[in-house]
């Protein structure tokens, strides 16, 4: 098995690892000198076993190029609908994952492990102040504007949001604006100062900074990749 891991990986094929995968791709060499992730329960092992590896043991996943790997079995869920997305566009991906049922868009540098996973208490939840946001990203949200909506304090807000996300308010609502910023181009619209506006990301340079930063692509190449042009 891990001779067929190195011929596929010299042929060039993407290599996938979930969960404990890591160690396999690991252990036929691939991934020396790479960047990857495990489940945070296997860390130790991991690192002793093979200290070549950059590992991130505190992240949802980790994109590497060719090679990709996810920690515990909700973050291969979350790798693979990022595959979905890298390779089929947003629009894609958020109607797989209404079939999952799952949140359409969790980046991989989120924390594996969150304190409270459910809130204590109901009137905690952040479910209400994300939806409400969800539908005016193209406004001028901020954290304290979040906060308000919620009825505490920034700090409280960071707190639930590290808590219940295991992201912060910022980070969430860029990717969120990215996300949308993502559906307009595959929906057709070729103006990219109306996308940046329309999502909430002001300018075109500052959407072609964050997508580049983010999906590793520009716009312009996105939306030939995605763009109706491109079915």
């Amino acid at each position: 098995m891990l001779d067929a891991v190195r011929r596929a990986h010299a042929r060039g094929t993407r290599l996938v690892g979930f969960c404990s995968g890591a160690f396999t791709l690991a252990e036929a060499g691939v991934l020396d000198g790479r960047r990857a992730t495990a489940h945070w329960q296997w860390a130790d092992s991991f690192r002793a076993r093979f200290p070549s590896v950059q590992l991130e043991a505190d992240v949802l996943f980790v994109d590497d190029g060719d090679i990709l790997t996810a920690a515990g079995s909700t973050a291969a869920l979350d790798l693979g609908l990022h595959l979905v997305r890298r390779d089929y566009g947003a629009e894609v991906a958020n109607s797989v994952s209404r079939r999952l049922v799952f949140a359409a868009h969790r980046d991989g540098g989120q924390r594996q492990f969150v304190e409270r996973p459910i809130p204590d208490l109901p009137d905690e939840s952040l479910a209400p102040v994300l939806a409400w946001a969800q539908e005016r990203l193209d406004a001028p949200l901020t954290v304290s504007g979040l906060a308000s909506r919620a009825a505490v304090s920034p700090a409280t807000l960071h707190r639930r949001f590290q808590a219940q996300l295991g992201t912060t308010p910022l980070t969430w609502l860029t990717g969120e604006r990215l996300a949308l910023a993502c559906r307009l181009i595959e929906r057709g619209e070729s103006r990219f100062e109306v996308v940046a506006r329309r999502s909430g990301l002001g300018t075109a340079a500052n959407l072609r900074m964050l997508m580049r930063r983010q999906t590793g692509i520009t716009p312009s190449v996105y939306r030939r990749r995605f763009g109706p042009e491109a079915n």
